[in-house]
């Protein structure tokens, strides 16, 4: 996500107005923050339900819906505006076309238009021999400028990407004007785009940072992620293609073998959730602009400290358990810590770090609770009639004006 708004907010720093990326951004953003925070309430369970102070996820939850349907509506944004602008902008000849067609001189405008209709049918021609090639090859003689562990990224971004503009050539050439009303055969082409530009995106960051070897997981899993999702696009797009004969043909072409692309594995997951977990330099760069101080009224900062609390009273924990000769289970920490000096294996100091994690484990599993007299109605102020009753005031007001 950071990668994406990154990129597309230095575009328009540089005075572009990335109407585009703008679109791809905003759609892709907000779906993976509504299924992100679903998940977040999933592992936080009555944490996330219950409102109160401590409740970070509820407001989230909640306000999904507003980033879901304003600015342009997701549904709208997927179906029409992400590929219906990306056709013509991203398009070497379409947009030619178009401004020849519009030209006043008539003797101009037929040299523009054929230059421009020739060089398209040119294009089209070798990218169709291109994109079967790279497919044949699943990408492995193209270019890439990088040789290490991101280079076959960028050489199925290669394969994609002629495939992309081979499909868009082929559904304006025998869909025309009806593109625009296929909006399912649009929202899979601009599904197409979309993955293209958010892989882009995760690259460039990680060329930007240095290339770090820690960041390798969290490239993977994102770049693996999106391709699959590219690659689902595509052969969707084959299989719902208007013109069956064609839809077809260009399946063969597009996936000679099948589709070869999976999802990042388990283990690379597993990876991800490690980073995720660990303060270390690679979790600091995911996230650079998370306001993590530990301050009355940041939960997000109270938790992070929390994360090092726990961290630090594991080996504590691991050493009282080891003397007590069984293993504890980890909660009630500060019984641990009365055990541990009991045993006499850790000091005063230790068993103060145990009942501090403790203490920040209960704040993060706790859900808000209230005095009943907090949460009673006060009869002092004034109720508002409901329906009914407003509706005898008002006619007792108009019989005593008559």
């Amino acid at each position: 996500a950071d990668a994406s708004t990154t990129m597309s907010v230095g575009a328009i720093d540089l005075g572009e107005k990335p109407s585009v990326i703008s679109a791809i951004t905003k759609y892709h953003m907000t779906e993976r923050m509504r299924t992100a925070i679903n998940d977040a309430m999933d592992v936080h369970g009555g944490k996330g339900i219950c409102m109160g102070p401590n409740n970070y996820l509820a407001r989230g939850y909640q306000g999904a819906p507003v980033a879901i349907t304003v600015e342009g509506a997701n549904i709208l944004t997927r179906n029409m505006i992400i590929y219906g602008q990306g056709a013509i902008r991203c398009h070497p000849y379409v947009l030619a076309e178009l401004q020849a067609a519009q030209m006043d001189d008539e003797g101009a405008a037929v040299t523009a238009f054929d230059k421009a209709v020739f060089g398209h049918i040119g294009f089209a021609i070798s990218n169709f021999f291109r994109t079967f090639w790279l497919s044949l090859t699943g990408g492995m003689f193209s270019h890439a400028p990088y040789n290490d562990a991101t280079a076959k990224y960028y050489k199925q971004m290669n394969r994609f990407s002629a495939a992309m503009a081979l499909m868009s050539d082929v559904a304006m050439a025998t869909l025309g004007g009806d593109l625009k009303r296929r909006e399912r055969i649009s929202a899979r082409l601009g599904d197409i785009l979309s993955m293209l530009y958010l892989t882009s995106a995760v690259l460039k960051r990680f060329n930007d940072e240095g290339r770090q070897v820690q960041d390798l997981p969290l490239v993977q899993w994102a770049c693996e992620d999106n391709l699959a999702k590219a690659q689902l696009a595509l052969d969707e797009l084959f299989d719902n293609f208007p013109n069956r004969a064609v839809g077809v043909v260009l399946k063969r072409v597009v996936f000679p073998w099948g589709r070869t692309l999976r999802k990042a594995s388990d283990k690379v997951e597993h990876q991800v959730a490690r980073i995720m977990q660990t303060p270390c330099e690679a979790r600091s760069r995911l996230g650079l602009h998370l306001y993590l101080t530990d301050e009355p009224g940041n939960q997000l900062g109270r938790i992070e400290q929390v994360l090092l609390d726990i961290l630090a009273a594991e080996p504590l924990f691991d050493k009282v358990s080891k003397a007590a000769n069984k293993r504890l289970p980890f909660y009630r920490l500060h019984e641990v810590a009365d055990l541990g000096l009991e045993l006499g294996v850790i000091s005063q100091e230790e068993a103060a770090k145990l009942r501090l994690a403790e203490e920040g484990r209960l704040f993060v599993i706790n859900v808000d609770d209230f005095e009943p007299d907090y949460l009673a109605a006060d009869n002092s102020l004034t109720q508002q009639p409901n329906g009914a009753e407003a509706l005898n005031e008002q006619q007792s007001k108009k019989t005593k004006a008559a």
